[in-house]
């Protein structure tokens, strides 16, 4: 099952739907609607044992709207917490697992399917770049859940794009602090929440992202240095997760690349869905395009070039 939040003419806010293959179909009747979108899904994950019957019946049987005569928004438009994994991904030429590590995102910072990534209008970070992840979104409260029993704590799957302000190279801006990942609209996700039940390994995900078209980011979540089991134990070992938080798994970094105005991204993670969005920059600033190949890029062919000669 799909669940998205979506608007249409005849909604004044966006409101639960599911996605299927005959379209959008609205919850209207089998979920009670809270005071906001966010804190109906988060009803709708606490209460889904006892809500799925009627929503399976509803994408079977509701009336559909075509998906291009609706309006779909971040299926969680404001979530509790965002922790994101650091790196996270095997890459060109290491041997070691990079201890693991994550660090918080602003979940003030979250877009979705359609809307416009701002890039902020100050000249000291370098570069901005995109980051293709896999999101787990948590069922809670979640704390100190053993890896083995890390199927309790995970309601489902979206996808993010951890949009990143770097210093020189891909050093994180500002240095020490990590605030270069948390300026406003930097935490797109979408389009849909994919339930546990529709993703049977997590750890078996083709995750591939454009820019104007440009495949740059193209792996498979089989490649994480610390596999899903392992993220769910680590995070709740140090706090409570609840339902509708987000764990994001990292990316794989040889896809790298600025982000920059007039262009348009998309990601896609399987069985998930694909988004598209703007990218905006109001100072209009231009970097080389494509795939990053800075001194500091996994990239392989970045390596090859940057290799130090000998004798």
């Amino acid at each position: 099952m799909k669940l998205v939040l979506f608007q249409s003419a005849h909604h004044t806010e966006p409101v639960p739907g599911l996605l299927t293959e005959r379209g959008v179909v609205e919850t209207a009747g089998a979920v009670q609607h809270a005071h906001t979108p966010q804190l109906t899904m988060t009803r709708i994950i606490n209460e889904f044992d006892r809500l799925r019957p009627a929503l399976e019946h509803l994408a079977a049987e509701g009336k559909a709207q075509p998906l291009s005569a609706v309006r779909l928004h971040p299926p969680l438009p404001r979530p509790g917490k965002i922790l994101c994994c650091i790196g996270n991904y095997w890459e060109h030429a290491q041997r070691e697992p990079r201890p693991l590590n994550m660090f918080m995102k602003n979940p003030d910072a979250v877009v979705g399917p359609g809307d416009t990534i701002m890039l902020p209008e100050l000249t000291e970070p370098w570069i901005f770049m995109h980051e293709a992840e896999l999101a787990l979104v948590v069922k809670g409260p979640a704390k100190k859940v053993h890896r083995d029993d890390w199927r309790s704590a995970v309601f489902g799957y979206t996808a993010l794009i951890d949009v990143s302000a770097r210093g020189e190279g891909r050093r994180t801006w500002k240095a020490g602090s990590w605030l270069g990942k948390s300026f406003d609209s930097f935490a797109p996700i979408g389009p849909s929440i994919a339930t546990a039940d529709e993703i049977p390994d997590p750890n078996n995900l083709v995750e591939r992202f454009w820019d104007d078209g440009q495949l740059r980011h193209n792996y498979n979540t089989d490649d994480m240095e610390h596999r899903v089991p392992e993220l769910v134990e680590f995070a709740s070992s140090i706090m409570t997760l609840n339902s509708g938080d987000l764990i994001a798994c990292g990316t794989n970094h040889e896809g790298l690349g600025a982000l920059q105005d007039g262009e348009t991204v998309e990601i896609e993670v399987e069985r998930i869905g694909r988004m598209r969005l703007d990218v905006v920059d109001p100072l209009k600033r231009r970097w080389e395009r494509g795939i990053y190949m800075g001194a500091d890029s996994t990239n392989p062919e970045a390596v090859r070039r940057h290799r130090p000669t000998t004798g």
